[in-house]
């Protein structure tokens, strides 16, 4: 009867345009992939999909670093934190990380975890027991829905970014403890939470403001300290979730807040406690990925990014406004996320299936991932990306805008 209905549900997938599969690298991660076909053939892509936002995934420094952490510290952590998995190579990676966004939030202390979905499961639930609430923006990621339905507080979504009604929410509030959670940079849209603002509705609210920077960490703001930095915000109501794995180039993620904060989730935070740490090569190489970020070559590659997203939106609003028969939208983002809405899922997937025949890897993002009807190639940008990459996607766009797609 499971495999039945496994089956059955797989086949409506497929019927609605949903169907997922995994593509198998045979290269490191770059803006150039060698990549298996599903006939077992390989070929180089260019691809717009990545998160490797400042192109560290496979810098030279970051594999040494790595190297040379497996050799002083071996494989892996062998258990938890709280056992004996917490290496001076984790504690050192966590001072810096709390140094870092120390002139956020004063006093700052940092905790590493495995992954961003393990960091926000772990603040959501040990901050939102049964005397708080949580208010979430409804276009938050995925590991913040879960995390709030999996705590004891009540959770309150509003409609993404209408902070008129997030006003009246907090107003009506009666919990003890109020909770504000939000992504800094919305992962499928690139646009930017309006964090001044959110923080003084906490500020008036006795409230306190999470959050989730995966997207902004290592590219915005201040030697990449992220979106808090980009907005000039500094307050001990700020939580900040930053991943590891994206624009610095490796793995992992952190929680920097409040020293309360850290210990609490230290002392409750489940997914920190039962989990093994990560490798402490891991922490090394990162370490050293917070040095080039912070450093003369993590500014260059970022004012190269913004050079290649403002060329980029240049190029496609040209061309939309060339062609409006073809009904795509350019959402509104400066961010290295940059969303070509099509609508339908099949049209995204011919759309990503036809560039791939051009040698262009820029996959189709389609309901649950964003709401329905507004299917879409989701373009990543990274500083290891050049402006004739960017040059290249466009003129195929304007091929591809001119002819019919074959699903």
């Amino acid at each position: 009867m499971l495999i039945a209905h496994l089956n059955q549900r797989r086949l409506e997938r497929e019927a609605a345009a949903l169907g997922r599969r995994r593509r198998i690298a045979e290269t490191p991660c770059g803006p150039r992939q060698r990549l298996q076909a599903a006939d077992g053939t390989t070929r180089e892509l260019l691809g717009f999909c990545s998160n490797d936002y400042l192109g560290l995934a496979h810098h030279p420094e970051l594999v040494a670093a790595l190297a040379e952490g497996a050799a002083r510290w071996g494989a892996g952590s062998g258990a938890s934190h709280l056992v004996s998995g917490h290496s001076r190579a984790h504690a050192e990676l966590e001072a810096a990380l709390a140094a870092l966004l120390s002139p956020c939030i004063p006093g700052a202390e940092a905790l590493l975890f495995c992954s961003g979905y393990m960091a926000n499961l772990a603040l959501l639930t040990t901050l939102g027991d049964g005397e708080a609430a949580i208010f979430a923006d409804k276009l938050n990621h995925a590991s913040l829905i879960d995390g709030g339905l999996l705590a004891d507080a009540q959770m309150r979504r509003y409609p993404h970014g209408r902070l008129d009604l997030l006003d009246a929410m907090l107003c009506n509030c009666r919990a003890a403890i109020k909770l504000i959670v939000t992504d800094a940079v919305f992962s499928m849209d690139g646009d930017l939470a309006p964090l001044p603002a959110l923080l003084a509705l906490a500020e008036r609210h006795d409230a306190w403001l999470i959050v989730d920077d995966a997207h902004g960490f290592g590219v915005l703001g201040a030697d990449g300290r992220g979106a808090l930095s980009h907005f000039g915000l500094r307050s001990e109501r700020l939580i900040h979730m930053g991943t590891l794995g994206k624009a610095a180039g490796v793995g992992g993620a952190f929680v920097a807040a409040h020293p309360a904060i850290i210990d609490a989730l230290v002392q409750g935070g489940r997914s920190y406690i039962y989990t093994t740490a990560m490798p402490p090569a891991q922490a090394h190489a990162l370490a050293a990925s917070l040095r080039l970020i912070a450093g003369d070559e993590g500014r260059r590659r970022r004012q190269h990014l913004e050079a290649l997203v403002a060329d980029l939106r240049t190029r496609l609003h040209a061309l939309i406004a060339r062609r409006p028969a073809c009904g795509w939208r350019l959402a509104d983002s400066q961010t290295a996320i940059q969303p070509l809405i099509v609508g339908d899922n099949t049209t995204a997937l011919a759309l990503s299936a036809a560039l791939e025949t051009r040698g262009l890897w820029v996959p189709a993002i389609r309901p649950p991932t964003v709401p329905a009807h507004t299917a879409r190639l989701r373009i990543t940008l990274s500083a290891a990306h050049a402006a004739t990459d960017v040059a290249r996607l466009c003129d195929a766009l304007e091929q591809l805008s001119e002819e019919p797609l074959q699903p």
